[in-house]
């Protein structure tokens, strides 16, 4: 039953909750971490960890995806992005990484960022920034907004990507559009339908958007928008939020009820924000997700292409700007191998983020991932 809440007279709002507010409750038995399987696959490609990349050039260039995907998860680079727009990317990160360590104002960076996207996307840059991931051997995955979709998934097809993500703050599957002379808003289920890739498309933020997104033919459906505490501001901007936890149980609900109204066809629930700590990614797990999108936990890698400095794509969006441009935890930087899997000297999770994966799935009793999501959890409170 919703627990529904008054706000004011004749009005009532839905309580839900974030991934911090809900823990996990161990059973009545244990295992070792060594019997314990994290592997996942979404449709023709598997992957040792349910990892995969928020699409940011803070995190993801061509080596750094060909580095997660060597080390089993999937990389995903943002194909409207630096790379798709300048030959020269990692000078200009390196003048972004210099003005942030001499203190110049944040707006000032989300302004150079600006300007830096402002520039048009060659075709060629990206397409050479995907086969060099593709000659790598590892899975080669690109991330579209639903606005260029249309116009850029045929060269990044012909460049050679495997698995498409459509991806913005908020994706529907129907866009309600006036006529203003523009171009035809997407039509994701007719587009996906075309595709010979499968599609991963969001965020979604509910159990009726989940749904729907589902029933466009996705392989996969992002809960939320990437959301990080200090550096995204789409609640503040927008007033648009998600508390996590309960985004994700609906959207696990959702794919319950899109199997059986299928016979048989499952849809990968991939949980989007307020990532902030290993123990939150064994949360969005237990919460039903199949795979976590890491943003702000990956900046600390010292492979990541921003140095320490985090943003996500919205901070470039020419008008209404999303994110801030700030270092994420300056004591810490170690590499992509250690921080994913260890070992650790750091107490607080920030490091060995799948190994703690491992150690909650045996300290409850689980075996594999399927599994863990039937753990118990209890809300605090």
């Amino acid at each position: 039953m919703r627990d529904l809440v008054d706000i004011g007279m004749g009005r009532t709002a839905r309580r839900a909750f974030g991934l911090d507010e809900v823990e996990i409750v161990p059973s009545r038995r244990t295992r070792s971490s060594k019997d314990v399987a994290t592997t996942w696959q979404i449709d023709a490609y598997r992957f040792d960890i349910p990892l995969i990349t928020h699409p940011t050039d803070a995190i993801v260039s061509p080596g750094t995806a060909v580095a997660v995907g060597e080390l089993g998860g999937l990389g995903v680079l943002n194909a409207e992005g630096l790379w798709a727009r300048h030959a020269n990317v990692d000078e200009v990160l390196a003048r972004l990484v210099t003005a942030a360590e001499k203190g110049d104002d944040p707006a000032l960076l989300v302004a150079e960022l600006q300007r830096l996207h402002a520039a048009p996307i060659q075709v060629e840059l990206v397409s050479e920034a995907i086969r060099a991931v593709r000659e790598s051997g590892v899975t080669v995955a690109a991330r579209v907004s639903p606005q260029r979709a249309a116009e850029l998934t045929p060269h990044l097809l012909a460049a050679g990507v495997e698995i498409l993500v459509v991806q913005g703050t908020i994706v529907s599957a129907e866009h309600v559009a006036r006529d203003s002379g523009g171009d035809e808003p997407l039509n994701l289920k007719r587009f996906i339908a075309d595709l010979d890739v499968p599609v991963i498309a969001g965020g979604v933020h509910d159990y009726r958007t989940a749904m729907h997104l589902m029933r466009t033919g996705a392989a996969g459906v992002l809960v939320g928008y990437g959301h990080c505490e200090g550096i995204t501001t789409t609640d503040a901007a927008l007033g648009i939020g998600t508390p996590m936890a309960t985004a994700i149980v609906d959207a696990a609900a959702a794919r319950r009820d899109y199997l059986d109204e299928t016979g048989g066809r499952y849809v990968h629930v991939i949980a989007d924000g307020d990532v902030h700590a290993s123990g939150d990614i064994a949360k969005s797990i237990a919460c039903g997700a199949d795979a976590v999108m890491l943003g702000a936990p990956l900046a600390l890698a010292a492979e990541a292409p921003g140095q320490g400095l985090y943003w996500t794509s919205a901070a470039a969006h020419p008008s209404l700007p999303r994110s801030r441009v700030l270092p994420v935890a300056e004591d810490i930087e170690v590499d992509l191998k250690t921080l994913l899997f260890g070992p650790s000297t750091d107490a607080d999770g920030l490091v060995n983020l799948f190994g703690a994966l491992r150690r909650a799935m045996a300290k409850t009793g689980y075996s594999d991932l399927k599994e863990f999501q039937k753990v118990g959890l209890t809300v605090r409170g």
